[in-house]
């Protein structure tokens, strides 16, 4: 008799950094200083310029799957810190704040200045973070669309 093999799924694209970056003691700290800062629309601003002013010095490269998602994390954060935009899970936006933090986290699993590597795991954690919010990211940028009418 034939033996037969099933097909295993694609590996996805940044599977081996997925576990490591997800479960790293970095982006721990970035859940918990998320969490602390959640409701501070003052740190929540102080977030947004920091991460918007590390995403204008950034190769979109290794984002490109996820970069305008990223921008619609910006400017969720934004418009969340400003009271304008509410519609969304605390949980949702803990996914989101805690994927910014450990954007600007220079501490992070690998260090930003090691050429091209150092925004992979930054990466990785922005798609992980795309994933688990991207309805959320989609109905935000829906009402972007609508508010701006």
């Amino acid at each position: 008799m034939a033996k037969t093999t099933k097909s295993r799924p694609a590996p996805k694209k940044f599977a081996r950094m997925d576990k490591p970056a997800v479960r790293s003691r970095a982006y721990g700290r970035a859940i918990l200083d998320a969490k602390a800062l959640m409701n501070d629309p003052k740190q929540l601003l102080t977030l947004f310029d920091k991460a918007s002013e590390k995403a204008a010095l950034m190769q979109k490269e290794p984002f490109k799957d996820s970069w305008a998602y990223f921008h619609a994390m910006l400017r969720l954060v934004r418009a969340y810190a400003r009271g304008e935009y509410k519609a969304i899970s605390q949980t949702a936006m803990l996914s989101v704040v805690s994927a910014l933090n450990y954007l600007i986290d220079p501490f992070d699993l690998i260090p930003d200045d090691v050429p091209f590597l150092g925004l992979l795991d930054d990466a990785t954690i922005m798609s992980f973070a795309v994933r688990r919010t991207k309805e959320d990211l989609d109905d935000f940028m829906t009402w972007e669309i609508v508010a701006a009418d």
